[in-house]
């Protein structure tokens, strides 16, 4: 009989394979106090471990095939980096030498005091970061353990054509598997936006994760299949349903071949009809995906990567060498960057106005309401901004608009900027267009005023969803709730996509919906012309874009709205993603 284990897919693909259970030794970490004249030589163990926790690494980067992308080393890199900020190598020594006590315990207060910071982080991207700090950690501690590297399969062990199912993986380990040729991994714990998430996606390899159990309900060697499409593992298949996934397998590895030859294509429907697809950047890892896919440009750059995880915010020179990094990626293209979305859930150490009382954060101070209160590090932004628009088209983009005042002040805020700029005789561009994004209901019911005052609209999604239903999407409770396809968001973005056309001015989406091919189609119905997604979606989108006319997905859409009701939306979709 088979047996169907649900989770969540984070790489799309069919893998099958057998199973290889990978079973963790959980780290006892025990605390022992070091005698005074024994100090010194604590420390000098821990620094041992930190070298080989770094050497290793180091070794498993130049293993890395010469042909793969650029952005797989980056993750290595970036663990690399963590191992020698002090937070992992100088912290530690200085538990050791106040609290007189061993390495391991020194450490684990260490991790535990930094995991507590994005614990207390409600933006799902941002408290996966914590996973980071676990990987270094570990590594590091089974070093001073003697143990063998979190997660490492024995040296002998083929993986070749394997499905790994494990408690969670490091980078580290998904790369090692990978070179040797697994299949796919499912693993009991882990988010969408974890690095292994998003190498497995880079990799091509079929995952999925949060499959709590997993290890106890597959038998090690029994055929598996992983289908990161519905995120379900199937155990105990049949021989047809085997032979049914592996020819799967094969139709996607072709549509793959025909995605690759879309690089560089415009994206225009089948009668005609050009579609700009911008790419969203969070990572300076994504700017280089955002070159090999060969995105229209930036739709959306977030900015709050760069001010986070430190003790002050980034000067106005730092925050430029960003900005133009992302400006040459983009090879001449438009880039869009959002200005500071910090508050609610995304808090920094420095923030002036910080208050951990507040009832409801999601409510509170954020966005540009934030950046308004918070003037000096807004003023700096915009420096920033304005001086990196000499260099190439930049456009600036406001989050969690709710108010046209709000526009008003930032205007206002750049005529004064100007000036400044102009008497330190810096280059900037003063006429670098400005944009809103359409976050809250209000937002979008009064689309067609903000499109007076502003140069485009983006529509945000994930929050304009959430706030329209009044359900948290990362809340399991209410999470059932938050749905894509409600007619009241159907009509919101449709409202947004007139006004735009109306006031004659852009309007693109870059929230998660815009990125997810199931809803291409309807969104193109409603008149939506400029996608903004994470580039690793981008051609898969193209394709769909390409094989679409235009007319009969509008009329479609336009009956369905006037309908509003479940049945009618679902059939809908239906038909929508079976027309070629």
């Amino acid at each position: 009989m088979t047996l169907a284990l649900h989770g969540l897919g984070v790489s799309r693909g069919i893998g099958v394979g057998k199973a290889y259970v990978l079973s963790r030794a959980w780290l006892n970490i025990v605390e022992y106090r070091v005698a005074e004249a024994e100090i010194d030589i604590e420390v000098e163990r821990f620094l041992a471990a930190l070298d080989q926790a770094k050497a290793e690494l180091q070794q498993l980067k130049e293993e890395i095939p010469a042909h793969t992308s650029p952005e797989i080393r980056s993750f290595l890199d970036t663990h690399i980096l963590m191992l020698a900020d002090a937070a992992f190598a100088q912290v530690p020594v200085d538990i050791i030498r106040i609290r007189r006590c061993n390495a391991e315990w020194a450490l684990k207060l260490q991790r535990d005091s930094l995991v507590k910071v994005f614990d207390d982080m409600a933006d799902p991207y941002l408290r996966t970061r914590q996973d980071d700090v676990d990987y270094v950690i570990n590594g590091i501690q089974r070093m001073l353990l003697t143990a063998t590297p979190h997660g490492a399969p024995a040296a002998q062990a083929s993986l070749q054509g394997a499905i790994v199912l494990a408690d969670d993986l490091s980078p580290a380990d998904t790369m090692r598997m990978h070179n040797q040729g697994i299949a796919g991994f499912v693993t009991e714990f882990g988010g969408a936006t974890s690095h292994t998430a998003i190498l497995a996606r880079s990799f091509g390899i079929p995952a999925l994760v949060g499959v709590h159990n997993a290890r106890r309900q597959v038998q090690a060697g029994e055929t598996l299949v992983v289908d990161g499409w519905q995120g379900v593992l199937y155990a105990g298949a049949d021989p047809n349903a085997i032979e049914f996934f592996r020819q799967r397998q094969q139709r996607e590895a072709d549509e793959w071949n025909a995605l690759e030859s879309l690089v560089g294509q415009a994206a225009v429907t089948a009668d005609g009809q050009r579609i700009q697809l911008l790419a969203n950047v969070e990572m300076p890892d994504d700017l280089l995906v955002v070159e090999r896919v060969a995105a229209d440009g930036i739709g959306l750059l977030r900015t709050e990567m760069i001010f986070l995880n430190r003790d002050e915010p980034p000067d106005e020179e730092e925050q430029l060498g960003v900005y133009a990094r992302a400006l040459a990626a983009a090879g001449g293209a438009p880039v869009t960057i959002r200005s500071l979305d910090i508050g609610a859930d995304k808090t920094v150490s420095w923030m002036a106005s910080a208050d951990n009382n507040v009832v409801n954060p999601a409510l509170s101070l954020r966005g540009v309401r934030w950046c308004l209160k918070e003037a000096g590090i807004f003023r700096t932004q915009l420096r920033a901004i304005m001086r990196a628009a000499a260099q190439g088209p930049v456009r600036l983009m406001l989050p969690m608009l709710s108010n046209v005042n709000e526009v008003l002040q930032v205007r206002q805020l750049l005529v004064e900027l100007a000036q400044e700029l102009a008497e330190e005789e810096l280059p900037f561009n003063a006429n670098l267009p400005l944009g809103g994004m359409v976050e809250v209901p209000a937002a979008a019911i009064m689309a067609d005023v903000f499109a007076r005052h502003l140069d485009f609209l983006s529509i945000g999604t994930n929050d304009l969803i959430q706030y329209t239903l009044a359900a948290d999407r990362i809340d399991d409770s209410v999470s059932y709730l938050y749905d894509p396809l409600h007619p009241a968001v159907l009509r919101l973005i449709q409202m947004t996509i007139q006004a735009g056309r109306n006031a004659n001015i852009p309007v693109a989406m870059c929230g998660e919906m815009a990125g997810d091919a199931r809803y291409t189609r309807l969104l193109l119905g409603l008149g939506l012309r400029n996608f903004s997604m994470h580039p690793a979606f981008l051609l898969e989108i193209k394709r769909i874009v390409t094989q679409s006319h235009l007319e009969p997905l509008t009329k479609a859409v336009n009956a369905v709205l006037t309908a509003a009701d479940p049945e009618s939306f679902s059939r809908l979709m239906t038909v929508l993603n079976a027309e070629a």
